[in-house]
Protein backbone atom coordinates (compact mmCIF):
# COMPACT_ATOMS: atom_id res chain seq x y z
CA UNK A 1 0.00 0.00 0.00
CA UNK A 2 1.38 3.42 -0.88
CA UNK A 3 1.94 6.14 1.68
CA UNK A 4 -0.90 8.68 1.91
CA UNK A 5 0.20 12.20 1.06
CA UNK A 6 -1.51 15.53 0.95
CA UNK A 7 0.01 17.89 -1.56
CA UNK A 8 -0.86 21.51 -0.99
CA UNK A 9 0.65 24.80 -1.95
CA UNK A 10 0.36 26.06 1.61
CA UNK A 11 4.10 25.86 2.33
CA UNK A 12 5.78 29.24 2.40
CA UNK A 13 9.09 30.63 3.63
CA UNK A 14 9.31 32.94 6.62
CA UNK A 15 10.73 36.41 6.02
CA UNK A 16 11.96 38.34 9.04
CA UNK A 17 11.18 42.05 8.87
CA UNK A 18 12.90 45.05 10.43
CA UNK A 19 10.10 45.40 13.00
CA UNK A 20 10.78 41.88 14.29
CA UNK A 21 14.54 42.49 14.40
CA UNK A 22 14.04 45.71 16.42
CA UNK A 23 11.67 43.91 18.85
CA UNK A 24 14.26 41.16 19.31
CA UNK A 25 16.95 43.73 20.16
CA UNK A 26 14.63 45.53 22.65
CA UNK A 27 13.59 42.33 24.47
CA UNK A 28 14.26 41.79 28.19
CA UNK A 29 17.48 39.80 27.92
CA UNK A 30 17.27 38.73 31.58
CA UNK A 31 14.46 36.36 30.55
CA UNK A 32 16.55 34.60 27.90
CA UNK A 33 17.67 31.83 30.25
CA UNK A 34 14.40 31.45 32.17
CA UNK A 35 13.53 28.16 30.45
CA UNK A 36 16.47 26.03 29.27
CA UNK A 37 14.07 23.88 27.20
CA UNK A 38 12.97 26.92 25.19
CA UNK A 39 16.09 28.90 24.24
CA UNK A 40 15.70 32.30 22.60
CA UNK A 41 16.68 32.05 18.97
CA UNK A 42 17.80 35.11 16.99
CA UNK A 43 15.72 36.19 13.97
CA UNK A 44 18.44 34.92 11.60
CA UNK A 45 17.77 31.39 12.87
CA UNK A 46 14.16 31.60 11.59
CA UNK A 47 14.95 33.33 8.27
CA UNK A 48 13.74 31.06 5.47
CA UNK A 49 12.01 28.58 7.80
CA UNK A 50 9.16 26.57 6.26
CA UNK A 51 5.63 27.45 7.34
CA UNK A 52 2.94 24.84 6.87
CA UNK A 53 5.31 22.09 5.77
CA UNK A 54 3.52 19.44 7.81
CA UNK A 55 0.03 20.87 7.43
CA UNK A 56 -2.48 18.23 6.46
CA UNK A 57 -6.00 19.53 5.96
CA UNK A 58 -8.91 17.72 7.53
CA UNK A 59 -10.94 15.78 5.01
CA UNK A 60 -14.63 14.95 4.94
CA UNK A 61 -16.02 12.01 3.06
CA UNK A 62 -18.84 12.99 0.70
CA UNK A 63 -20.67 11.56 -2.26
CA UNK A 64 -21.40 13.51 -5.43
CA UNK A 65 -22.33 12.88 -9.02
CA UNK A 66 -19.87 13.58 -11.82
CA UNK A 67 -20.23 13.34 -15.58
CA UNK A 68 -18.97 10.03 -17.04
CA UNK A 69 -16.79 11.90 -19.52
CA UNK A 70 -15.11 13.91 -16.75
CA UNK A 71 -14.56 10.82 -14.61
CA UNK A 72 -13.12 8.96 -17.60
CA UNK A 73 -10.70 11.82 -18.24
CA UNK A 74 -9.60 11.87 -14.59
CA UNK A 75 -9.08 8.10 -14.51
CA UNK A 76 -7.20 8.16 -17.84
CA UNK A 77 -4.38 10.02 -16.06
CA UNK A 78 -3.69 6.96 -13.89
CA UNK A 79 -4.27 6.19 -10.25
CA UNK A 80 -5.34 8.95 -7.90
CA UNK A 81 -8.37 10.39 -9.65
CA UNK A 82 -9.95 11.41 -6.32
CA UNK A 83 -6.77 13.21 -5.32
CA UNK A 84 -6.79 14.99 -8.70
CA UNK A 85 -10.37 16.13 -8.11
CA UNK A 86 -9.28 17.61 -4.76
CA UNK A 87 -6.23 19.30 -6.33
CA UNK A 88 -8.35 20.85 -9.11
CA UNK A 89 -10.88 22.16 -6.59
CA UNK A 90 -8.11 23.47 -4.30
CA UNK A 91 -6.44 25.35 -7.19
CA UNK A 92 -9.77 26.93 -8.08
CA UNK A 93 -10.40 27.85 -4.44
CA UNK A 94 -6.94 29.44 -4.05
CA UNK A 95 -7.37 31.33 -7.32
CA UNK A 96 -10.66 32.80 -6.18
CA UNK A 97 -9.25 33.71 -2.76
CA UNK A 98 -6.35 35.62 -4.39
CA UNK A 99 -8.84 37.66 -6.43
CA UNK A 100 -10.68 38.84 -3.31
Amino acid sequence: MSEARTKTNSVSRLRIGDKTRRAYERRDKSLDHADPDAPVMPPEFWQGASIGKYYRPRKTQISFRIDDEVLGWLKSKGEGHLTRINEILRRQMMSERRKQ
